[in-house]
């Protein structure tokens, strides 16, 4: 069994129960010993809200209590690992969770293409954003 991460997208479509979160993951969230969310998706999701560009969203705080999730806090050890992060992605809520993953050594459960581009294991979550284009 996997001990995960979910980014800040996974967190929305599990708490929506969003069909966009692929049954794949779906399954890997159910049958995980430990199931994670950062910080840094609260954070994000706090400062989206604020900016209207997200609406609708539960507190994180619920959404995580009640999924039975586990709560992530952000380190210095994770901070540093993020700077320490080749420039792949400039989202900084994306690399601390990437950051934190690799610290804590967990399975990220993503829809970011851009997340396999580091050295971090992933499930995808669904229809992959973030590809490059040719």
């Amino acid at each position: 069994m996997s001990r995960l991460l979910l980014d800040t997208q996974v967190l929305l479509w599990w708490d929506l129960n969003d069909p966009r979160l692929a049954g794949t993951a779906r399954a890997a969230i159910e049958e995980s010993e430990a199931v994670h969310v950062s910080a840094a998706s609260a954070w994000e999701i706090a400062i989206k809200t604020a900016l209207g560009k997200l609406t609708g969203a539960r507190s994180s705080r619920t959404a995580v209590a009640e999924g039975g999730f586990d709560e992530l806090p952000i380190t210095f050890e994770h901070a540093q690992a993020a700077g320490r992060l080749p420039p792949h992605h400039a989202d900084p809520f994306d690399r601390l969770i990437i950051a934190a993953a690799q610290v804590e050594e967990l399975v990220i459960v993503t829809s970011d293409a851009q997340f396999s581009r580091y050295d971090v294991p992933t499930i995808r979550a669904g229809r992959m954003s973030g590809a490059p284009r040719n």
